[in-house]
């Protein structure tokens, strides 16, 4: 009897937390959809000033520890090369979201042999050296990359997979301890959420973070189809890919055949930018 009333208070426990994080859940629309129409409605039960915040902090302490081991902006070439691309793409976001230029943007370059490039919430953004000298790329492609991960900061993409692994966690967390599944039974729960909800929709992040990127890139007069030459860039260094169903990313064929759609959709918008 002891045991069985210590699992249904534990269970009445996680069921009333799940009830009010459920409860906490809003559903809003981070971005205007733009010429590439983006407009998935997302659920956000994490406080998009506390992301920000935090992922202020940790972006300086990142700078800080990398200024100590001189790997912070060492090449003047290739951090005003970064910023000026950065730049002409941060002046294009008031097209999805008009706050965005309130943003406390950042843009540094960090010398080191992986081909990565990132933007955290609020605008912090690094590329890395590797990603500039292994792939060769040209400003268009540079545009592309970092205009891809800017949409990510845009779209509160990381805000939206928290508030989802929140939300995920407690209702695996309730089930396990109602039915009395143990560790184990959890464990599984928690594999096949990642195989049918997670994955699927990071996959998605990926697409409309490509299809804004485009956007963003062409609307600064950088030629959007230098994505599509990118991502294969990125593909012949990464090795041999999993997966599609594995993968957080669209398989190779299925990202350049969307990027060549939605890259001939923006492309008025960078012959008028040319102009």
């Amino acid at each position: 009897m002891k045991l069985v009333k210590s699992h249904s208070i534990r269970a009445s426990t996680i069921l009333v937390f799940s009830v009010l994080t459920l409860s906490a859940c809003e559903t809003v629309q981070t971005t205007q959809g733009g010429t590439v129409g983006v407009d998935r409605s997302q659920r956000m039960s994490v406080s998009a000033q506390q992301l920000d915040q935090t992922a202020s902090k940790q972006y300086g302490e990142l700078i800080a520890e990398e200024k100590k081991k001189n790997n912070l902006n060492r090449d003047a070439a290739q951090v005003a090369r970064v910023r000026a691309i950065s730049n002409r793409l941060i002046a294009q976001t008031p097209a999805f979201r008009p706050d965005a230029k309130t943003w406390q943007w950042e843009v540094n370059v960090l010398t080191s042999a992986e081909v990565n490039a990132w933007c955290m919430p609020g605008g912090k953004i690094a590329v890395y050296s590797g990603l500039i000298e292994k792939l060769k790329v040209t400003d268009d492609e540079l545009a592309a990359v970092i205009g891809h991960e800017i949409s990510h900061a845009l779209r509160e993409h990381a805000r939206e997979r928290a508030s989802e692994q929140m939300v995920a966690g407690s209702l695996i967390s309730i089930g396990s301890a109602l039915l009395g599944v143990g560790s184990l039974g959890q464990q599984g729960a928690e594999y096949a959420y990642m195989g049918v909800i997670g994955l699927p929709n990071s996959r998605e992040h990926e697409r409309e973070a490509d299809r804004i990127g485009v956007e963003l890139a062409a609307r600064a007069g950088y030629d959007p189809r230098a994505a599509i030459t990118l991502w294969q860039k990125m593909g012949q260094v990464g090795g041999s890919a999993p997966p599609t169903f594995l993968s957080t990313h669209p398989s190779s064929s299925d990202r350049s055949a969307d990027l060549t759609v939605y890259a001939q959709r923006v492309m008025p918008l960078y012959l008028q930018a040319k102009k």
